[in-house]
């Protein structure tokens, strides 16, 4: 019996510190999960715990611990979650935002209080550029660029006449204007409406009136299904095509706005059907666990996860090494949905940028086909603007 216990003695000395502590790394996710728009924090909520799950509840052979809750979209209550988080729990990574105002609001108090935030979705120009911060990672995008990469498709296939709308707030002015630098035509009208929207009757009116070859509009969640099904409704499909960022065009969104997003045309930085190994098992697993498609939302919810896993394992878990994790979180050394993957200097990824297609597949779902890539190794264009003291 004294052989037994010296030899578990000796195993347990000779293993990783982590693997015996009483406690996880905690993990604080604000994100929405009510409102129209709440299905966008839910996929991204799922799309972490499944990289969770795949792990046994650890993340780069650490356990840790999700804290999530819900912001309701509200820049306020996303604050006092934050702080909570930070006070009372003291999580040093926090990730999990939707909304681009939300992020404002929340993120410079997070990054100064030596905290990590990794954002899986909002990436507002003001965080890329003149408030980057070295504490402040985004494995989404920067807001302009899925509108870069569509305003430079509608340059190449020949409109010159293109109606522009989004929403007034920080992410649809970004939306806007990286459409517009690169696409080289006329604007025929450019309107921002009221943040959660629902009656667009008026926009299609004007938008009518205005006779443009194209129409280009950034609506997330509820709002992108209101306007097509009242643009079709209008008739105005059948003559003005639409195109737009991903973020209108997402799996679960197809579902409800159905044959009128058929054949629009979306930019986006990952597609279900990418081909490469850590996409493939992400979809099926994804599929299989929660019993629908991922979302671009799920897509980056998961990258978020697995970067912070091989971070997570290059410093063994201790996230007190604020400067080594930060060291490691730079690296990026996970293998992302998207394929090849890595920071730029303002640390949002350099990454291919896609157009894809709203087709209906055999089984009559609505879904994304990828066409092509339109942009390769892409970065953003407030990298000049973000210089950052570590």
């Amino acid at each position: 019996m004294k052989k037994v216990f010296f030899a578990l003695f000796c195993i347990a000395i000779s293993m990783p510190v982590t693997a015996w502590s009483l406690d996880p790394v905690k993990i604080g996710m604000v994100t929405t999960l009510s409102t129209k728009a709440g299905y966008l924090g839910e996929d991204v909520r799922d799309g972490f715990r499944l990289a969770m799950a795949q792990e046994g509840g650890q993340l780069g052979g650490i356990p840790v611990e999700l804290m999530v809750e819900d912001d309701g979209g509200d820049p306020g209550k996303a604050r006092q979650i934050a702080d909570r988080f930070m006070k009372r729990d003291k999580v040093r990574i926090m990730t999990g935002i939707i909304f681009s105002n939300v992020a404002i609001a929340v993120v410079p108090k997070v990054v100064n209080s030596d905290v990590i935030y990794i954002s899986p979705n909002a990436g507002p120009s003001l965080l890329a550029g003149k408030g980057c911060d070295p504490n402040y990672f985004n494995v989404a995008y920067q807001n302009d660029n899925l509108d870069e990469v569509v305003g430079q498709y509608v340059s190449e296939a020949g409109f010159n006449n293109v109606y522009l709308l989004a929403p007034n707030y920080p992410a649809g002015k970004d939306h806007l204007a990286g459409f517009k630098r690169y696409y080289q035509g006329k604007i025929a009208g450019e309107v921002y409406t009221k943040l959660g929207q629902s009656d667009y009757a008026a926009e299609i009116a004007t938008l009518r009136a205005s006779t443009p070859d194209a129409v280009f509009f950034f609506l997330p969640g509820g709002m992108g299904i209101n306007f097509l099904k009242q643009y079709a409704q209008s008739g105005l499909n059948e003559s003005i095509p639409v195109f737009g960022p991903a973020f209108s065009f997402d799996e679960r969104l197809l579902q409800a706005v159905g044959s009128a997003a058929l054949g629009v045309k979306n930019g986006s930085q990952w597609s279900h059907d990418l081909d490469n190994p850590a996409n493939r098992q992400f979809v099926a697993a994804f599929r299989e666990a929660y019993g629908r498609t991922p979302t671009l939302y799920a897509s980056q919810g998961y990258d978020a996860a697995r970067l912070i896993a091989g971070a997570l394992k290059k410093v063994n878990g201790d996230v007190g090494q604020l400067a080594a994790l930060r060291t490691a979180l730079k690296a990026a050394d996970f293998e992302s949905v998207r394929g090849d993957f890595r920071f730029s200097a303002n640390q949002h990824p350099i990454q291919n940028l896609y157009i894809r297609e709203v087709v209906q597949d055999e089984s009559g779902n609505y879904t994304n086909n990828t066409l092509k890539a339109v942009f390769t190794e892409h970065s953003n264009a407030y990298v000049g603007e973000c210089t950052m003291a570590d």
